[in-house]
């Protein structure tokens, strides 16, 4: 009798080490007890009954990330494309995730590459090209929608690139090469257009009073004749007319009154 009892403690030392499991910070361990589920437990010490609980799954609750490749998908008009994405997310109820699914990260990586081709298909490639936003959160809504009775929350997803055929990208630079140059002649138009009127306006002030047009005449001399060395042909007229208003002629001197003879005696 005295021989068995190091022999029972040691048994018991075995049974009680065996019972006593540790979880990290970040990990779930989902229990069964005798085939059932029995309870999450963690993170930090918990026990085990010996030989009616087990650990079914130990489920990482941090943010994971996922590469997903669609290459050659058709868009919505019909073009060849590859898109590169990344996808963020984490367990959010390790129950579900160890119940509802055999393996919920070999699952959520096939969801992910389905639903990016869907939505490529579904897309046209101008709008994709444009508003990677809106792609982006369509994405994301649709994976969230398929995995949230997996227990899984989908954080974010990224494009982080879109590839298309060397002719079209060619075509897509000429199309918008031309585009830049239509919109700088419109601008361009529109400067002239705007130059025209003032000029016009400026004609007609000149028009109407001649003195403003010879001292305009007078100030584009004076800018001509900045610059040392410079000569200016004046015409003939232009210089009679910059005389005159240099050099107005004097007015007429008043006509005397003729003299009234004195009337005589009748």
């Amino acid at each position: 009798m005295a021989a068995l009892i190091p022999v029972l403690i040691v048994a018991v030392l075995v049974i009680l080490l065996r019972s006593v499991r540790v979880a990290k910070e970040w990990d779930r361990a989902v229990v069964l007890r005798l085939g059932r589920f029995a309870g999450v437990r963690g993170p930090g010490l918990f026990l085990l009954i010996p030989l009616v609980e087990r650990v079914a799954a130990l489920v990482d609750l941090r943010i994971q990330t996922i590469s997903i490749t669609a290459e050659q998908a058709l868009t919505r008009d019909t073009v060849s494309v590859g898109v590169d994405a990344i996808v963020f997310w984490r367990v959010h109820d390790a129950r579900a995730a160890a119940v509802n699914i055999i393996n919920y990260r070999e699952a959520i990586e096939r969801v992910c590459q389905t639903t990016l081709r869907e939505m490529i298909g579904a897309t046209e490639l101008s709008r994709l090209l444009a508003d990677r936003h809106e792609a982006d959160t369509q994405l994301q809504a649709s994976i969230a929608q398929k995995t949230a009775v997996w227990g899984i929350t989908v954080q974010a997803v990224e494009i982080r690139d879109v590839v298309i055929p060397a002719a079209l990208q060619d075509a897509m630079s000429r199309q918008a090469q031309a585009e830049r140059e239509k919109d700088a002649r419109v601008t361009l138009a529109s400067a002239e257009t705007a130059i025209a009127r003032q000029v016009a306006a400026a004609a007609e002030i000149y028009a109407s009073n001649p003195v403003a047009l010879q001292l305009r005449q007078m100030n584009l001399l004076y800018e001509m004749n900045k610059e040392r060395g410079t000569t200016v042909l004046v015409p003939t007229e232009m210089a009679s007319a910059l005389s005159s208003l240099l050099h107005p002629a004097p007015a007429p001197a008043p006509t005397p009154a003729p003299a009234t003879a004195p009337a005589g005696p009748a």
